[in-house]
């Protein structure tokens, strides 16, 4: 096979001498074209993709909030490729390994989230797969706001009421998280480097006990995602203080961001984006982004993600990239200061 990088100065060597030598001749046209029929079939794949169902990898479980939104987008891009765009629930590492033995064609791709993307790595050394080497970015789907709750018998009303409590009573709060190393628990280690408090995590086993656990009354706040609280909001069963987001929440546009509320520099988002395998051709790439991002623009899809909680945050992939880069660099320095991991 011939490799997809040919070193620059041999190339030209071996082109030089092969107009002195005949035998050269022949095979430096030979090989020339074959780089060139390599190139047009990438092309020809590219163009006529895709010609067979696409296989979406979701590395959480069904009914969860990137499983529901994933789902309300793919059928969205069934519809534009007419063929079927199907979401695999593979959830944890069993999910990403899956993907990185798929054939690097585009029929197959993984959602990946922050959590899994960017702080997982730099949590654990141990991880079965390597993000920057075992996949390339296609485009990002949504972001899930986070949002601070409070149970309404800790009788804490605002960031600066939880502030004041928790700095009066070091160590005596406590917070529920979905795991160590889950968005909650990050968010949370970020609210108390940010306010100089000391709280206390109590993980459990996924996000729905969590939530359940907070709701209940068991534990006295947590940062969740919108859509995983929503119900427990309008039910007047946790108390909304701040979403931790740069602007506020759709669906709840009368709570304030952490930096309205007197938490200067706090911003954090759950992303999820599509990824491909590594090897996949760019002008694949290319083409399932623009694909995703018309998905997305659609306003009948954009409500429905809205009334999920999630909202619509597409991207090119040199874009998501960038973005990736700098989410890096940001929890990497949290990660350092706080002596965060999972190892």
């Amino acid at each position: 096979m011939i490799s997809k990088t040919i070193d620059a100065a041999s190339w030209v060597c071996f082109s030089r001498n092969a107009f002195r030598y005949p035998i050269l001749q022949r095979v430096s046209a030979g090989l020339v074209s074959g780089v060139l029929l390599w190139v047009v079939s990438l092309s020809a794949q590219a163009a006529q993709f895709p010609e067979k169902p696409v296989r979406i990898v979701v590395p959480f479980p069904a009914g969860a909030a990137a499983d529901t939104a994933m789902r309300v987008v793919a059928r969205k891009m069934s519809d534009q490729w007419r063929q079927p765009v199907v979401v695999d629930n593979r959830p944890g590492a069993h999910g990403f390994q899956s993907v990185t033995a798929s054939p690097a064609d585009g029929y197959t791709l993984l959602l990946g989230a922050g959590s899994g993307m960017v702080t997982a790595p730099l949590l654990s050394s141990k991880l079965a797969y390597n993000p920057s080497r075992d996949f390339v970015p296609v485009g990002r789907v949504v972001i899930n706001i986070p949002i601070l709750t409070t149970h309404p018998s800790l009788n804490v009303r605002t960031v600066q009421e939880l502030v004041e409590l928790a700095r009066k009573n070091p160590g005596q709060l406590n917070y529920s998280t979905s795991g160590n190393g889950s968005p909650g628990h990050l968010s949370m280690e970020m609210f108390q480097a940010a306010t100089g408090t000391r709280m206390v995590q109590i993980p459990y086993k996924g996000g729905g006990p969590a939530v359940n656990e907070l709701a209940g009354g068991h534990v006295q706040l947590g940062m969740n995602a919108v859509p995983s609280v929503a119900p427990h909001i309008k039910g007047g069963k946790l108390v909304p203080i701040a979403v931790a987001s740069a602007k506020r929440s759709r669906a709840f546009p009368n709570v304030p961001t952490m930096a309205e509320a007197g938490v200067k520099g706090f911003e954090y988002d759950i992303w999820y984006a599509l990824f491909a395998p590594t090897g996949t051709p760019a002008d694949l790439v290319n083409r399932i982004s623009k694909a995703l991002a018309a998905a997305l623009g659609d306003p009948e899809i954009a409500s429905q993600l809205l009334a999920q909680g999630a909202e619509p945050a597409p991207t090119t992939p040199q874009e998501l990239a960038r973005f990736i880069q700098e989410d890096t660099a940001r929890w990497a320095k949290l990660v350092k200061e706080r002596n965060l991991k999972l190892d």
